[in-house]
Order: C-alpha cells, then structure tokens, then sequence
C-alpha cells in the first residue's frame, strides 16, 4: 500500500489532478452580499391640520434584513403638536427595532422607543419636560412591503406619557 502511495505520489500529474480534484470538492458556493442590498429605508410622515390645530409627525427609519426571517433596524422621530390658545407640545427622539416574519404574511415585532417631550399649556402657563419611554410588542399582517398591525406598549401608564392607550394600531412601509 506505501509503495502505490508513494507512486501516485511521484507523478506530478497525479499529483495535479489530486490537488484539483480535492479543491473542487472542499470549495464552497460563498455568495457575497453588499451591506446596502440588505438594508430597506422607510418610516412615516403624518399631517393633520384642522380648526386651529396642527400636528406633523415625521419618522425615518431603516433596517437591515439579515435573512428572510430576521431583521433590525433604527428610526428617528419628531413631531410638532398644536392648539391654538389650549397647548403646544413638540416631540423628538429614537427607536431601535426588531422584525421577525415566521411566516410571509405575519410580521412580529419588538420595538424600544425614547422621545424627548416639551409640553406647554397656554391657559395654565405651565411646561413640562421629560423623557417619554415605550416598549412595544407587536404583530401585523405582511403584504409586499407593507405591514398594517397593532403594538402594545408595555410600559404604559395611564395619565402618564404621551400616548393616550397601550394599543396602537400602526402602518410600517419599507422600500
């Protein structure tokens, strides 16, 4: 058995077609990904204008998919509130979220939310300022790039922040 080994191993061709035939065997399909082609931009834009009152919500964000199941991402917020001679309150701030489609058509999501909060009443001539924090759990049916759920802020208090219930329904878009 040496003898054939020692052999095979003295014919450079031999030797050649080894070498080729263990390469092609032991090398793998590695596909390379650019970061960018990863990654999807969305966010909200929101403009309510009635009788004296006026609200503006802008909130980009971006996430990084990092297979069809799993993704992350952060978002930015600011949002100008307003009635006339009642109030004004003006909102900014960040976000990081989680994404998770176990299926195609259902999308769960954990979201950690931390906006800035400057609240003034015109008829009491009092302000506030605080840090707003939410933890939002929540799940929405997927079509295309778009998703229409609700979230549930587990960290709610009632009378306390500036949302008015735990359950918010939501609309997420990603291009």
């Amino acid at each position: 058995m040496r003898k054939k080994l020692a052999k095979i191993l003295t014919n450079p061709l031999q030797i050649l077609l080894l070498f080729c035939l263990s390469f092609s065997v032991n090398a793998q399909d590695v596909k390379k990904t650019n970061f960018w082609d990863q990654v999807q931009f969305g966010g909200t834009f929101g403009l309510a204008i009635g009788n004296g009152f006026t609200n503006v919500v802008v909130a980009p964000s971006a996430i990084y998919n990092f297979n069809e199941y799993l993704a992350a991402g952060a978002g930015l917020q600011y949002s100008v509130l307003n009635q006339d001679n009642l109030f004004s309150s003006k909102m900014y701030g960040g976000s990081l979220i989680g994404l998770v489609q176990p299926i195609e058509q259902v999308q769960l999501s954990v979201e950690l939310e931390q906006l800035r909060v400057h609240y003034k009443s015109e008829q009491s001539n009092y302000s506030e300022h605080f840090w707003n924090t939410g933890l939002f759990l929540g799940a929405g049916y997927r079509f295309e790039n778009i998703t229409i759920g609700f979230r549930y802020n587990v960290l709610f208090e009632k009378d306390k922040g500036v949302y008015g219930d735990a359950l918010i329904p939501f609309v997420r878009v990603f291009f």
